[in-house]
């Protein structure tokens, strides 16, 4: 089925599980395709093909045709029809539907592309640890990764009406690669290998096809570059729309204070039950009740993100641990003043939740905002002027000294 043309020179086409791009004009193609990867001039196609559904699913093909790029190819070309030789081949868990389709222009030029995607299992950091290592023999497991990594995958396919030179063609999937990861930060996709935020995921792929005329070839594809530029756009848009389309994931979808938090180590349910375990029975009955409102609640959500940041900033070395406990007391006590709506009391919080050195670590920074918020819960429905510390779970509490 024929589901678009741009620029006179590709048109794509989706059939049950795969999409491609057929040029109507040549062009020259740069990939990361296991099978007719690299730069290329003899490409007819490009496509995208769902070999499998994300989750409890073993791949439709044999493992030995994944083993077999070519064979794998050859397999998947034969039921479209399509000339397995002049394709370049990219496979995902991604659902076709989901693909999305953004273009942008300036002065003729135009830039068009194409993502499906996928992030909720896969996503990962640049230098997070690896779980394979590359052999003559295969890959080799390494400790301490026991199963394979989740399914998920951006695949980027992106089409320019003009020719470029070989450079700039490289430069294109650079540009291209800022924009994806510049779109995981905006939605705050959070690592599955670290406490890191996503840079992508551990497979992803893209096609870059530059249309041949006899146009001088374009020689930047950088940010200062208008080339650049629409890059930059168009896989921005259609990363963040394919994910919308795919997985569900908005902005306004994370505006939530688990997913801020759950890079750290730490799942819905049990961020709860770290909130609850300050709590006097009545209230922590209460707060189940309420508490998707409660983690959702815009200013409280700010407030975390606002502790999490900072959390990163002493991570990557910007601000000095010898602060930790000032900083992080003064944040923690912003999310006892959303939830109360208190600020009055923003001292009186800072001193109470001003954690030690001894706490800066990934594992116990949840407890933190958790007990900040049991604080200010507490304070907002309890009859006692503000929460004290108390041990986890007992119920019992600590005065202040």
């Amino acid at each position: 089925m024929l589901i678009e043309k741009y620029y006179d020179g590709v048109e794509f086409h989706r059939e049950e599980k795969i999409i491609y791009a057929r040029f109507l004009k040549p062009h020259r193609v740069l990939s990361t395709c296991r099978a007719a990867g690299g730069l290329r001039d003899d490409l007819e196609y490009v496509y995208n093909h769902q070999s499998c559904e994300p989750a409890g699913h073993s791949h439709r093909h044999a493992a030995s045709l994944w083993r077999d790029p070519v064979a794998y190819r050859q397999r998947t070309c034969e039921p479209y029809g399509l000339p397995a030789e002049a394709c370049a081949t990219m496979g995902t868990a991604a659902n076709m539907n989901h693909a999305a389709f953004v273009r942008e222009a300036f002065r003729g030029l135009q830039v068009v592309a194409v993502c499906t995607g996928g992030v909720e299992a896969n996503a990962g950091r640049a230098g997070d640890p690896a779980s394979v290592f590359e052999t003559a023999d295969g890959f080799e497991k390494l400790p301490p990764a026991e199963e394979t990594p989740g399914p998920g995958t951006i695949n980027t396919m992106i089409f320019i009406n003009h020719p470029l030179i070989p450079g700039a063609m490289v430069r294109v999937i650079m540009t291209a690669t800022e924009a994806k990861s510049a779109a995981l930060q905006e939605l705050a996709v959070n690592s599955r290998y670290s406490d890191g935020l996503a840079t992508g995921t551990g497979t992803d792929q893209i096609v870059v096809a530059a249309m041949q005329t006899e146009a001088k070839p374009l020689t930047s594809a950088g940010k200062h570059a208008k080339l650049g530029e629409l890059i930059g756009r168009t896989v921005l848009a259609a990363v963040k729309q394919t994910l919308a389309n795919q997985n569900r994931l908005t902005p306004a979808g994370q505006c939530s204070v688990k997913i801020h938090l759950e890079r750290f180590g730490v799942t819905c349910g049990q961020l709860m039950d770290r909130v609850c375990d300050h709590l006097a029975a009545e209230h922590a009955e209460l707060l189940r009740k309420n508490f998707t409102e409660i983690e959702r609640d815009p200013v409280t959500v700010a407030a975390v993100a606002a502790m999490v940041h900072l959390k990163d900033k002493f991570t990557w070395g910007v601000l000095p641990a010898a602060c930790w406990s000032e900083i992080m007391g003064a944040y923690a006590a912003q999310i006892a003043c959303a939830v109360s709506g208190r600020y009055d009391r923003m001292d009186a919080y800072r001193r109470r939740l001003a954690p030690g050195p001894g706490h800066a670590d990934a594992a116990a920074f949840p407890g933190l905002a958790g007990r900040a918020m049991a604080m200010g819960f507490e304070e907002k429905w309890g009859e006692r002027e503000a929460l004290a510390e108390r041990p986890a779970g007992t119920g019992k509490e600590v005065k202040p000294r």
